[in-house]
């Protein structure tokens, strides 16, 4: 290539640099006053699309071809003055924002002889007219994050008549076993329906995991597997005590011939296709119907209203609507306190923040112990072009523990055998206790009403699988709108070895 051909191409790929640059804008939003990160902030680019920062205030947005006419962008912020930004001309990576003062408008002058009970009433009144549950297909970004660990892993071995299955093996087992785990899944999909009836389309999603985890385990895994088959007869039954509890297991229902088990094999890898996309449709199932407003919730403090007291706390203003600030805790016995943002005019909850006060399940017996512990959430709510309000951005956490301390015992019986009917038998003495945390958010980028023949001609794509990621990779969802990962999944990187 020749020096003019050379710096042509310089030009050419500057200028394909600098368009793509002008299309994406990646910033963080902060407080002016106090310099600190303005989490769920909302980068509006439309009367109905836009983003929502990161609890880190970070956002990054993706502006297509249908932006070609667009010249600025808002950020919005409970409490804050609503700033343009213009995207003609680059704007530095800090973006601040305001706190907007309080002003007792006619609103609330009119407002201003309702009681918080009177208040909560009308909410409660209201549901109906003020939020979508019909059908509809909403665009949204899903991101699950899963962290355990185990604070206690003791396994004591007691008895073996097995030679292989010694006290060795036993504790390289547990060498193996990960004292902490992370389990991160993206994905961009449509979800197609109401709060009875739902299908997803899944355009993209990852996996970011560590492999050699589960590698390792596997291969333990199948060396056990095979001790196991060397060594216990197809017409025995296991005997599985754990203290005063028994339970048989057929063996010859596990030791299958070598096409049978291969034809569980193949069916096994056929369900594991569409693990993934079952997962992922159980998970938003989950959350949608967790939403404060539906029947039968966990989060009660609507429902069962008359088991909180409410108290009406503060004003302020979100896009620039005045909001009622009242916060709610339980009378007596029930599990939730938090704060609702409700708008003074429709008396729609834009906003609502909430955990739990004790714990929510605690069950302990025999050695067993098992609690869930951790409950809270953040939503926030938008008016879309039907009047009607639906979710524009959820983040929910989940967690507890679950421990053990029992003996453990594995009892080979074959009854067709002169003599004793116990052939072998593997005696252990379990303490361990596992802590987990799971964490989820939902952005949803725009939503339209969808009609019940849309609904019913809708085929779901359950093959799509998540591509494995050993390590964060900021290309993966270049040119889609998402939220921005935080610090730890930036800097999650899998064992070097199987990267």
């Amino acid at each position: 290539m020749n020096y003019t051909s050379i710096v042509l191409s310089s030009i050419v790929f500057f200028f394909i640099n600098l368009a793509t640059q002008a299309q994406t804008i990646t910033a963080k939003v902060l407080d002016k006053k106090t310099n600190q990160p303005i989490p769920y902030a909302t980068i509006q680019v439309s009367e109905d699309q836009g983003i929502i920062t990161n609890e880190e205030g970070r956002f990054s947005l993706i502006l297509g071809s249908t932006h070609k006419d667009l010249d600025s962008i808002y950020i919005s912020s409970m409490g804050y003055e609503k700033v343009g930004v213009s995207i003609k001309n680059p704007t530095d990576s800090i973006i601040y924002i305001t706190p907007k003062a309080i002003a007792l408008d006619h609103v609330f002058v009119t407002n201003k002889n309702l009681t918080v009970d009177e208040i909560i009433d009308q909410v409660k009144e209201r549901i109906p007219e003020n939020y979508t549950f019909g059908l509809s297909q909403r665009r949204l970004f899903f991101r699950e994050s899963e962290f355990n660990t185990i604070k206690k892993l003791n396994i004591a071995f007691k008895k073996s008549t097995i030679k292989e299955l010694n006290k060795k093996l036993v504790d390289s087992v547990v060498t193996l076993i990960p004292r902490k785990s992370e389990y991160y899944t993206e994905t961009l999909c449509d979800l197609y329906g109401d709060f009875e009836k739902r299908k997803v389309n899944v355009i993209k999603a990852a996996e970011l995991y560590d492999k050699h985890n589960q590698v390792s385990m596997e291969a333990m895994s199948d060396r056990m597997e095979t001790i196991f088959k060397k060594n216990v007869k197809p017409d025995s039954y296991l005997k599985i005590k754990s203290g005063w509890f028994g339970t048989k297991v057929q063996v010859d229902s596990i030791l299958e011939n070598t096409n049978g088990a291969n034809e569980v094999k193949d069916e096994l890898d056929k369900q594991d296709k569409s693990d993934f996309f079952k997962s992922q449709k159980e998970a938003l199932k989950m959350l949608t119907t967790s939403l404060f407003f539906n029947e039968g919730v966990m989060s009660n403090f609507l429902n069962k209203s008359s088991r909180y007291n409410f108290e009406l706390v503060d004003y302020t203003y979100i896009d620039d609507q005045s909001v009622y600030i009242i916060n709610f805790s339980p009378k007596r016995s029930e599990d939730f306190k938090g704060t609702l943002y409700i708008n003074t005019q429709d008396f729609a909850v834009v906003r609502a923040e909430y955990k739990n006060v004790k714990h929510l399940r605690n069950f302990k017996l025999l050695g067993i112990h098992y609690q869930d512990n951790l409950y809270s959430a953040k939503m926030m709510f938008a008016k879309g072009a039907n009047l009607k309000y639906d979710l524009k951005f959820l983040e929910m956490y989940r967690g507890g523990f679950f421990g053990i301390d029992r003996p453990l015992k594995v009892i080979e019986k074959n009854k067709h055998v002169k003599g004793k009917r116990k052939q072998n038998e593997l005696s252990l003495e379990i303490d361990a206790v596992n802590i987990y945390k799971q964490k989820f958010e939902i952005v949803v980028f725009d939503t339209k009403p969808l009609t019940e023949t849309e609904y019913t001609t809708h085929k779901e794509n359950t093959s799509i699988k998540p591509e494995y990621l050993s390590r964060y990779n900021p290309e993966f969802w270049k040119g889609y709108n998402i939220i921005e990962p935080n610090t730890a999944i930036k800097q999650f990187i899998a064992a070097p070895e199987l990267e």
